[in-house]
């Protein structure tokens, strides 16, 4: 090993250093498994890195994309609509910002802490570095869940939020966006606070309204940049979705988009879920049955077992949380749109996929797959598009409408969908010759993990230690 590459007395092997980080991660974020896991998958990759970039090692780059550049932790006090006060905590972790301002999304659900957004800020990082675009990575949110709430105590916390959130944020600084929880309503109730605290009409959220800034197809893009990745990995086996079979989870924004992009190009889903229960319509989500969900849950933000009372049809199957596996893997088809939660695919329900035939798997939500799920899939030597690759769509969109803010103009949809796509396809190039060039050929997980980081790094050796 080249002399002055050594970072601890004793460390003389790239795993060794990387084992050195790892326990250190692991010490000083202590009940973050989330955190753990992210930070694992990533490193898993890197030691294919380290051996070629000595210079990685001796300025400690892994002990410092690890640790968070800021880290905001708020209360929220906000009164319901019975007049009672209420208390939630707030979060902003600015992850890392050496190769733009902060970028990412900001998350309502009661499962909400800190381990869970440093792991999505940190996936954030990379996917962002990805897009090709100059975005950083962060991430927040609250452990509010809007989920029974009326417009009105939406709009007050959105409010409180807002209102300490301001100081930290700004069109040059950070970026949120919206998350699980946080749709348009939200981003417009919190635009607007924004807004009247600063004096200033700006780009600081992405998401908003198509009148008032916002970009065509941002809504649609996490899940058409998802099936485009599909379509890609399928290309580079002489393959195509027309006609597949496709098994999508969640019954959100992405999972929406995912089903419309899906039809577009020919492939038949046949299944939605939320937290209740999975729908599995063997005759295959069609357009029309498309719009119902759509009303069902933008609109009435209803259950999905009410798309079972709707078309006979259909089965509806309910969750059993005490089950280490969800039904709706263990249904025969060609590809699999995981687009809900974390760890939504254990490695049962990664071995049912297998048997049942699927060939490609595209993760639409972040880190929908648990270790142990990726490494089989991966052993399996299927089609798998990891989530900080294939559903970068969203972010890229985002950093597009920041495009259409700061020049002031707004491009058609079209011409939006078009850039998306080109994106996508970029992504995929990235991803797929990245892991060639390591040496592990197919290997998307390497590839999106290594492409992402040497950028990254790179940038942060250029800007010193800061």
């Amino acid at each position: 090993m080249t002399a002055g590459t050594l970072t601890t007395p004793g460390i003389k092997a790239p795993g060794d250093y990387i084992e050195d980080v790892m326990q250190s991660v692991k010490a000083k974020n202590p009940a973050e498994p989330e955190f753990h896991q992210a930070v694992r998958e990533v490193f898993d990759s890197l030691r294919l890195v380290l051996a070629k970039h000595p210079e990685y090692q001796s300025n400690r780059i892994l002990d410092r994309i690890v640790e968070p550049e800021r880290v905001i932790m708020f209360r929220v006090p906000w009164i319901d609509d019975q007049g009672n006060v209420q208390i939630n905590r707030g979060f902003r972790i600015e992850m890392n910002s050496a190769i733009g301002p902060y970028k990412g999304g900001l998350r309502f659900h009661p499962s909400v802490n800190l381990g869970i957004l440093k792991f999505l800020a940190f996936e954030q990082v990379f996917k962002n570095s990805l897009t090709t675009l100059p975005m950083g990575g962060g991430k927040g949110g609250s452990d509010f869940d809007p989920k029974g709430k009326s417009d009105n105590e939406v709009m007050r916390f959105c409010q409180s939020f807002m209102t300490e959130l301001a100081r930290h944020i700004g069109p040059d600084t950070d970026v949120p966006a919206g998350d699980i929880g946080v749709g348009g309503r939200e981003i417009g109730y919190l635009f607007g606070q924004y807004k009247r605290l600063r004096n200033e009409f700006t780009g600081v959220l992405t998401g908003k309204g198509l009148n008032w800034g916002g970009s065509l197809i941002r809504p649609e893009a996490t899940g058409y940049g998802c099936v485009y990745f599909a379509q890609e990995m399928l290309k580079s086996r002489k393959d195509s979705l027309e006609g597949k079979l496709c098994l999508v989870s969640g019954s959100g924004n992405v999972s929406q988009y995912t089903i419309e992009k899906l039809l577009d190009l020919g492939a038949k889903p046949v299944t939605v879920s939320d937290s209740n229960g999975v729908i599995y319509d063997p005759d295959g989500i069609n357009r029309e049955k498309l719009a119902f969900v759509l009303e069902l849950k933008n609109v009435k933000r209803g259950r999905i077992r009410d798309y079972a009372d709707h078309y006979k049809k259909a089965i509806f199957m309910p969750t059993d949380v005490k089950l280490e596996h969800s039904p709706l893997w263990n249904i025969k088809a060609d590809c699999a749109f995981p687009s809900a939660t974390q760890n939504e695919i254990t490695a049962r329900d990664a071995a049912n996929l297998i048997k049942n035939g699927v060939k490609v798997v595209a993760e639409g939500a972040n880190m929908p797959s648990t270790l142990e799920a990726t490494k089989l899939f991966l052993d399996a030597g299927i089609l798998y598009g990891p989530a900080k690759a294939a559903n970068a769509g969203g972010v890229a969109t985002s950093g597009l409408e920041m495009s259409q803010n700061s020049a002031r103009i707004s491009w058609t949809r079209e011409e939006v969908d078009d850039k998306l796509h080109k994106i996508m396809i970029a992504i995929h190039r990235n991803c797929f010759e990245t892991a060639e060039k390591y040496g592990t050929p197919g290997n998307l997980v390497n590839g999106a993990n290594i492409a992402g980081f040497l950028k990254v790094a790179d940038a942060m050796l250029d800007q010193g230690l800061v």
